[in-house]
């Protein structure tokens, strides 16, 4: 039997970890998963794994990734800027304040979906630090000892190890998702994630097997 646990590396600057997110945090709950929430550095994993960051891609793959995002952004009826004031932006501290939000058991979800929309929807700058502070007092949360709280050396050095973590087992961008082993690359994975889910936990969650 699997084991009821999920890895999610992502970025907090990702728009497909932007659509995802809710998705893909209500899926968890939904098969009654523990997530082990790993924010990652995704251009050293890029710089490892063969991926660019957006404006090195060609032309080509450039033009397709905004043809995408606008569909998905129609599909998913979920509101979503294609060309957003501040991206790309270093997303690192944004990093950090999530990893601290949930060593002190905060609620990190939130608080990752909050920063994801401030890039996304809102047009803010997560690089910034005051920006930060805000976002967290805006979901309930104190956004100055949570900045505090990025200088920690243990909140770095966990952003460190899930990011070597990443490129270890195979991890090539964000979000990826990890069930039992497997990887599962990208919020359009999300339906076969509930396929084998489904698959190996369906009997403990009511759902047919």
């Amino acid at each position: 039997m699997a084991e009821k646990l999920i890895d999610y590396y992502d970025s907090m600057s990702s728009p497909w970890t932007y659509l995802g997110h809710l998705r893909f945090v209500q899926l968890a709950h939904r098969f009654g998963l523990t997530i082990r929430h790993k924010p990652m550095d995704l251009l050293k994993v890029w710089s490892v794994s063969g991926g660019l960051p957006l404006k090195q891609r060609a032309r080509q793959r450039q033009a397709y990734r905004h043809q995408e995002l606008r569909r998905w952004r129609e599909l998913l009826q979920m509101p979503c800027n294609l060309e957003p004031a501040h991206h790309p932006v270093a997303d690192r501290r944004a990093c950090y304040m999530v990893i601290a939000a949930m060593r002190r058991g905060l609620d990190w979800s939130t608080l990752s979906h909050a920063i994801l929309r401030a890039v996304w929807v809102e047009d803010r700058d997560i690089a910034d630090h005051a920006t930060l502070v805000a976002i967290a007092y805006e979901n309930g949360m104190d956004g100055k000892a949570l900045l505090a709280a990025t200088e920690d050396k243990a909140v770095q050095a966990e952003y460190l190890s899930n990011t070597e973590e990443a490129t270890r087992i195979g991890v090539f961008g964000a979000p990826t998702y990890v069930f039992d082993g497997e990887l599962f690359w990208g919020q359009d994975r999300l339906q076969m994630l509930e396929w084998r889910l489904t698959q190996k936990l369906g009997a403990l969650t009511g759902e047919p097997a």
